[in-house]
């Protein structure tokens, strides 16, 4: 691999090294194609040109955003904000409740979570004063509300069809360059509501293989560089010029599997798949990353949601021989299990917008194979793994879940389990009864201690039958040249905070 990269190292060393005290370089793996928030709405959110209504802190909790206070009607119904003093869109228009109101009314016929929300009207009252009435309560509004599809943005981004011609957010930095699917250019706002940015400029680059961009901010040419390999976590600890942050965020590397092919229907044959995974061995030597083993589908983080009584899951090939013995299992000549004439072989598939995900594939693959299960991996794109569930081709799939995407997951594992216990990136072929009906009870629970309750209780479904397989808690991986200075990571991933940062003296 060090062979490979060599002819690349040695280009980008002869290169000048970004010193530009105007400007701020980030990489990324993720490519955006429009300036729509329904699309490619967290690149906005993320370099601060588009907000929301509320925003969440480092524990996933609401606190304001535009909107300054909220209420909520003691029967859950109606929620209404007050906005801010003096914001102005970067077309120069002030912010106004009728404005919120139209790009909230855009939002809700485009994909995104706000299709989930009950909403039945959005009122402007008066020109600070949004009100949002339900058709029945719904807890995680708030949640939503601070989710990057639902940005608000001036009136005059849009077309006549709901499109966004240009956007005019109200962030610390306005777009001045567009060039999909690569790179945006964004200018500080001089006349910002809040504080103001201290960097004037921020480019951000996208589309390159993980090892490149490790190699960009190693020659200089890129500040921070988000979503590292774990190959080259080694190279860059040895630096001094570049310094690599780890922060646990509430993501989780898991095996979405189809319960419905008749070799994992039985959930006996799901826990020997579990059991069968070294996830002590892929945290520590595969991604890096010590003591990240998952033992439940929600990480710590999202503490409500996280059964911290839960045991490990425990590494036991042997156990795990034996359940599938018990469901009429046996080796075959070459160790593969065989039943009823048929191989014990499937596919797993997984993407590249999470570099360790491939890796992480190739060790189970290993793992699975000394319990006699022939694996096979391959990279598709993201998208490949709904269009699997949906057609019904899926067999296996690694992914990274967010489960910080909504601050509540609630939205989340409605659209993962709600329906019947499927979901385009959760279960799938799994039928279960308590699950769907207690998430949607939940949307409306008014008592606190029922609410946790509840959300336990969903943690221990999942842990008990299996329907998607925990790996590894994630950790997110940065690099951040020497210069930059006040670097820190939203574990929620909606703010890159580039206006809090500045360049060293």
């Amino acid at each position: 691999m060090k062979l490979a990269w060599l002819p690349l190292a040695l280009f980008l060393c002869a290169c000048s090294p970004n010193q530009d005290p105007e400007v701020l370089r980030l990489g990324g793996p993720f490519e955006f194609t429009s300036q729509d928030p329904s699309r490619d709405g967290f690149v906005y959110t993320r370099l601060q040109i588009a907000e929301t209504l509320l925003d969440v802190d480092n524990d996933g909790q609401l606190i304001p955003g535009l909107a300054e206070h909220w209420r909520i009607s003691p029967d859950g119904l109606t929620w209404q904000f007050d906005l801010r003093h003096g914001v102005r869109f970067h077309d120069g228009t002030p912010l106004t409740a009728e404005a919120a109101a139209h790009a909230l009314g855009i939002a809700a016929d485009k994909p995104g979570v706000l299709q989930s929300a009950p909403i039945a009207e959005v009122l402007a009252r008066d020109p600070r004063t949004l009100t949002v009435r339900l058709s029945r309560a719904y807890n995680p509004l708030g949640a939503v509300l601070a989710h990057y599809t639902t940005a608000i943005l001036a009136p005059s981004s849009y077309r006549a069809d709901g499109n966004v011609a240009w956007m005019h957010g109200t962030g610390p930095y306005r777009l001045e360059e567009f060039d999909p699917p690569h790179r945006l250019r964004v200018t500080r706002v001089d006349n910002y509501w809040g504080e103001p940015a201290r960097i004037p400029q921020v480019v951000y680059l996208t589309g390159h293989r993980a090892e490149s961009r490790a190699l960009q901010v190693m020659a200089g040419q890129t500040d921070i560089i988000y979503t590292l390999d774990p190959a080259s976590l080694d190279l860059l600890s040895r630096r001094d010029d570049v310094k690599v942050h780890s922060d646990p965020i509430p993501r989780t590397i898991q095996i979405k599997l189809n319960a419905g092919h008749p070799f994992l229907a039985e959930r006996e044959a799901r826990q020997a798949i579990s059991q069968a995974l070294d996830r002590e061995q892929i945290a520590s030597r595969i991604v890096r990353v010590p003591g990240g083993e998952a033992n439940q589908l929600l990480p710590p983080s999202v503490a409500g949601w996280h059964d911290p009584e839960l045991s490990p899951i425990p590494f036991d090939p042997a156990g795990a021989r034996a359940l599938l013995a018990g469901l009429g299992w046996a080796p075959s000549a070459d160790g593969i299990l065989q039943r009823d004439g048929q191989r014990f072989h499937l596919t797993m598939i997984t993407y590249a917008d999470r570099p360790e995900l491939f890796i992480v594939a190739t060790a189970l693959q290993a793992q699975l194979r000394d319990i006699g299960v022939s694996l096979d991996v391959s990279i598709v794109n993201s998208s490949g793994i709904p269009s699997g569930h949906h057609d019904g081709s899926l067999q296996m799939a690694l992914v990274a879940r967010n489960y910080g995407n909504v601050a509540d997951p609630l939205s989340m594992l409605i659209d993962d389990y709600g329906d019947g216990g499927s979901g385009d990136w959760g279960a799938m072929g799994w039928r279960n009864e308590e699950l769907p009906a207690l998430l949607q009870r939940l949307t409306a629970e008014p008592v606190a201690a029922r609410y946790a309750a509840g959300a336990q209780r969903v943690a221990a479904v999942l842990a008990e039958e299996l329907p998607v397989i925990p790996v590894l808690f994630y950790t997110q991986q940065t690099a951040v040249a020497s210069r930059v200075e006040n670097f820190s990571f939203d574990p929620y991933e909606r703010n890159y905070r580039v206006s809090e940062m500045s360049f060293a003296e």
